[in-house]
């Protein structure tokens, strides 16, 4: 069933990492938008290449679900991006069309041991959605624990770290971990963080087919390089959930 499409006014935004940008934005009619934390928006933007066409981007909601009519995104710069370029140069007040929610890429009505939260970059973005309620299920499921693992090249590009670090001080079965593709040399890696892709480090992990879930986000070739690894480590393909990001001119 398609989604209506509204107009978004641009709130505000800022740079959270040398190359990814954060933004705001609120529905011009007022109107709240419900949505499910995991899903995500398509953004219409006209091409200003070709002159009627239209531009058609996605983007992961990056906020939790509440009552308001605000919504946020995480867009990474892509070089001689027509999209990413659009975004970042937008102006508080500058408004937007876009259509939505869309996506299953959600928690279930299920209990499993624990959730396995796999992502690199943007891909981090419906975790951070998803923080609220994964705190809910915590306390109310005393047996499940759950795990965000994250890839980024260097501490510099860790994104939206303070709000996992935030539920880990306070939850102690949620742990997040964060994998550096390309540390810098001077870098101590305190416990929590590891030297390496993600999916070439699930050993430090103690990944558990019978009874862990996993959730893949972010570049598709670590998604299907982790689906391969975890299929040959015994995971059937209905605990492996998949999102690949597409980064398009």
């Amino acid at each position: 069933m398609a989604q209506p499409t509204h107009r978004y006014i641009l709130e505000w935004s800022r740079m959270i990492t040398p190359h990814i940008l954060h933004l705001s934005f609120i529905r011009e009619d007022a109107e709240p938008l419900p949505f499910v934390a995991g899903q995500f928006i398509t953004i219409h933007l006209d091409d200003p290449t070709q002159p009627g066409k239209t531009l058609h981007r996605s983007y992961s909601i990056a906020n939790i679900p509440r009552q308001d009519n605000r919504i946020e995104i995480a867009c990474a710069y892509v070089e001689n991006g027509r999209a990413s370029q659009l975004l970042f140069n937008l102006k508080p007040g500058d408004n937007i069309k876009a259509s939505g929610p869309y996506g299953l890429f959600v928690l279930k009505d299920e209990q499993p041991n624990r959730y396995i939260m796999i992502a690199t970059g943007t891909g981090v973005t419906p975790y951070r959605s998803m923080l609220q309620s994964i705190s809910t299920r915590l306390a109310s499921e005393s047996t499940l624990s759950v795990m965000v693992i994250l890839g980024v090249r260097s501490h510099e590009e860790l994104l939206f770290g303070e709000d996992f670090r935030a539920l880990a001080q306070k939850e102690p079965r949620f742990q997040f971990k964060i994998c550096y593709s390309r540390p810098k040399e001077a870098q101590k890696l305190e416990s929590h963080e590891h030297k390496g892709y993600v999916q070439h480090v699930f050993s430090e992990f103690n990944l558990n087919p019978s009874s862990d879930i996993v959730y893949l986000c972010g570049n598709p070739n670590m998604i299907d390089e982790a689906f391969a690894k975890l299929s040959e480590m015994g995971f059937d393909r209905k605990a492996v959930r998949r999102e690949k990001y597409l980064f398009a001119h």
